[in-house]
């Protein structure tokens, strides 16, 4: 009887606790897919040659995290570059060619300074997208179609 006056209060007090704690872990914060938006075009003259940058932003840049952005010398480095950043990100065309990239971006802020170019007088795809590859979690992001046009 004794056993019993002790055991069942310490079963309970433990299931409360567990179910307490389990209540309040948290759980990995959900990341969104980028929504990719053009911003802006641009005329430029580089190797004796005319070029039209199209530049975009990831309207909701704020909802990703900056540990996404850290150097990660840990992991395979971007040419040259040994701590390239954990995610890097790429520009495709929808068709799925891939048409630039970025390994080097420092904070959620820098989304906002993707861009693509073509030379003057070839026609762009109708849209592009972006994946993030988050190369530590190995998980890739992927945008909405976005167009090439204002």
């Amino acid at each position: 009887m004794n056993l019993r006056k002790t055991i069942l209060p310490l079963l309970a007090s433990s299931v409360l606790i567990i179910g307490a704690s389990a209540r309040t872990s948290t759980a990995p914060e959900s990341i969104p897919n980028p929504v990719l938006v053009l911003s802006s075009s641009e005329s430029y003259a580089a190797s004796g040659k005319q070029w039209i940058r199209y530049k975009y932003l990831v309207e909701n840049f704020a909802a990703f995290l900056t540990e996404l952005f850290t150097a990660a010398p840990g992991l395979p480095p971007c040419g040259t570059n040994t701590s390239s950043s954990r995610t890097w990100v790429d520009i495709y065309n929808s068709t799925g060619r891939r048409l630039n990239g970025f390994c080097a971006l420092s904070k959620p802020e820098d989304l906002n300074k993707i861009w693509f170019a073509l030379e003057e007088g070839v026609v762009p795809p109708s849209y592009v997208y972006i994946e993030l590859n988050d190369r530590q979690r190995n998980t890739k992001y992927k945008s909405n179609l976005a167009d090439t046009t204002l």
